[in-house]
């Protein structure tokens, strides 16, 4: 019975779209252009706030024929310029009808129109092309399509204030890639947008603001050309400075201090600086307080987690600015009963977001306790915060686990932590859960994390052992990520280091010497620094040297022979000479394999005389390092002692 009931539904609400709309669209086709006029002008006014009528006329053909007015040079230019404010209002309906627009190919048709010389229809396309372009579901690359187009929009810059602003707009929503902010700077991006932050207009000022944040984010280039920009005879960092002031606008406030803490992480300006200190900094902690709306608090928190994660001094500042560390602790209370939210459709946008909030939270207590003790004290101390670290590793928000993984990471630096609020909250439960098919961006932090955790005076470590963790860590080995290769790998180091001998026993059987012989060959030092650092780790007791070597000697000798002989290439030589830090790390194998004092050191003196170990011992005496030279002569009085 359904499929006989569902045609006949079918038809009867298409015949309702039809009955209420089909008289716009036949009036698109009406062969007097005056009527036509008029049918689109009844158009505009019949969309307007309407989404339903919008998408009616969407299903019924009317894009492809405003947008063939459009292009029509027999068209006049007050029709063209009412197709495209129509279509500008379709646009601005839902993101199934921006879709249709842009697979109707509107983009390169007002592109076209920005080649005409009237300029009320210039903006009016604009206007419609900014719609589409801030849109999530618009592809930014079709503004790069052409490469005639970004010039073509920075000589109609200087056209009109509407044109700045949509301009300006379409710039900021479409520089997504270090690529687009490279074709915007070559193309005078910062010296057309410069005077415009001094505009009369605010929305121009703001959108100018705007265009600058994205342009200067994790780009040297633009940071260092910005800071010597002049605007009316003042310097650009002195003008941002002016619009962090507090009688701003809150959103003219936060921009400008993006724009200064994208140019101080690019090295554009010292840390130190008092633009930095005196001004973006507190202006960023401000943003954070229970008065602003949830969306100032969330980009407050993480500019300023960004802007000080690099350097130990702002993050001192920062912690001892405006009770920040306590402040923090109502982004977890959100919204309080005591909240100032009367109207209910924000409290109901709000309640929908609030993990934006704590994922805020975490991540800038993650970058204010990633180096200093006191700090790190201060945070665990607030109330129920690792009651609610342990929370978030579990929330159904994959931003939220990272952020809470992250901040768990930046504590578990701590041996204070470690042995305490760590060992009190059992935080190495959840985060094994955690470790199981996570993404790999949550799968690095939180192996981090566990590399800590297993380090030989924390007390998680026995009961991390006891729950399988060896396996995950040896699959961990095998990753296609480097960082996670690693943390797996140095995780396992960890865990060796004075481990007992069942301990060392599983992790070789589990590891396997295949593996182990692809690690010491993995193309990233540091992931064979750390596996010299394993092997030197279950090589440090008589009893256990002699068990592995029995069952893996000729293996490892191998290995560590392959280390010690490699000619690192050039490039690595250049990065600080890693391959007499591996040397190193293998001549310490070596010694703890022939020491003297230890049973069975003369047969394994003579096996590695075999294998030719004395000779490169020899060469290595002579290294330009003056601690791999020494490494390499307390190896060799082994020999003739």
């Amino acid at each position: 019975m359904a499929c006989l009931l569902e045609a006949p539904l079918r038809i009867s609400v298409l015949s309702e779209v039809t009955a209420t709309s089909r008289h716009y669209v036949d009036r698109l086709f009406d062969p007097d252009p005056q009527k036509v006029l008029q049918g689109v002008i009844d158009m505009k006014n019949a969309v307007i706030g309407n989404n339903k009528q919008k998408a009616n006329l969407i299903v019924l053909g009317a894009v492809p024929r405003l947008l063939y007015l459009l292009q029509q040079s027999s068209s006049s230019m007050e029709l063209r310029t009412e197709c495209a404010v129509v279509l500008g209002s379709l646009a601005m309906g839902t993101e199934n009808n921006i879709k249709s627009l842009v697979d109707c190919h509107i983009i390169p048709a007002l592109l076209q129109g920005l080649l005409s010389s009237d300029l009320i229809f210039i903006e009016a396309c604009l206007r419609c092309l900014r719609t589409v372009f801030i849109s999530p579901v618009t592809p930014v690359q079709l503004l790069y399509t052409d490469p005639t187009v970004i010039p073509h929009l920075m000589s109609l810059l200087s056209n009109s204030l509407r044109t700045q602003e949509y301009i300006t707009q379409i710039f900021s929503h479409c520089c997504k890639t270090p690529e687009h902010q490279t074709i915007l700077f070559n193309h005078g991006a910062i010296q057309n947008i410069a005077p415009l932050l001094i505009s009369p207009s605010y929305k121009v000022r703001m959108q100018a603001l705007k265009c600058f944040s994205v342009l200067a984010y994790e780009n040297t280039q633009v940071s260092m050309t910005l800071v010597n920009v002049l605007v009316d005879g003042e310097l650009l960092t002195q003008v941002f400075v002016k619009m962090m002031q507090r009688d701003q606008p809150i959103e003219m406030q936060l921009t400008a201090a993006k724009c200064l803490t994208y140019m101080c992480r690019a090295s554009a300006i010292r840390t130190d600086d008092s633009c930095i200190v005196l001004k973006t900094l507190p202006c960023l902690v401000r943003m954070c307080s229970k008065e602003h709306l949830l969306e100032e608090r969330v980009e407050g928190a993480e500019t300023l987690a960004y802007l000080m994660e690099p350097d130990v001094e702002l993050q001192r500042i920062a912690s001892t600015t405006d009770h920040l560390v306590a402040m923090l602790a109502d982004y977890f209370k959100y919204p309080s009963s005591v909240s100032a939210i009367t109207d209910i459709k924000r409290l109901d946008h709000d309640l929908k977001h609030a993990h934006e909030l704590r994922q805020a939270a975490f991540k800038l207590y993650a970058s204010l306790g990633s180096n200093d003790e006191d700090i790190r004290k201060k945070i665990t101390e607030t109330e129920n915060m690792m009651d609610r670290i342990v929370s978030g590793l579990s929330e159904s928000s994959i931003k939220v686990r990272l952020a809470a993984v992250r901040c768990l990471h930046s504590l578990s630096r701590s041996v204070q932590q470690l042995r305490t609020s760590f060992h009190d909250h059992a935080v190495w439960k959840p985060l094994m859960k955690l470790l199981q098919n996570a993404p790999d961006e949550v799968l690095v932090m939180a192996s981090s994390t566990l590399c800590n955790l297993l380090l030989e005076f924390s007390p998680s470590k026995e009961p991390i052992l006891e729950s399988g963790v060896i396996e995950l860590l040896c699959s961990l080995t095998q990753s296609d990520s480097p960082a996670l290769r690693v943390n797996g790998i140095w995780a396992l180091m960890n865990m060796a280091f004075q481990a007992d001998q069942k301990v060392k026993v599983e992790i070789v059987r589990c590891l396997g010497t295949e593996q182990l012989f692809r690690l010491l060959s993995d193309p990233d030092t540091n992931v064979l620094m750390k596996t010299l650092g394993l092997l030197r780790n279950l090589l440090s007791t008589r009893p256990h040297i002699d068990q592995i070597m029995s069952s893996h000697g000729k293996q490892i000798m191998q290995a560590v022979t392959l280390i010690l002989e490699a000619e690192h290439s050039i490039e690595v030589k250049e990065q600080g000479h890693s391959n007499v830090k591996l040397q190193l790390a293998a001549t310490f194998c070596v010694s703890n394999l022939i020491w003297n004092e230890e049973d069975g050191s003369q047969e394994r003196q003579d096996k590695l005389r075999e294998m030719g170990f004395v000779d490169i011992l020899h060469k290595l005496t002579q290294s330009s390092d003056p601690n791999l030279s020494d490494r390499a002569k307390t190896a060799l009085q082994q020999y003739l002692a």
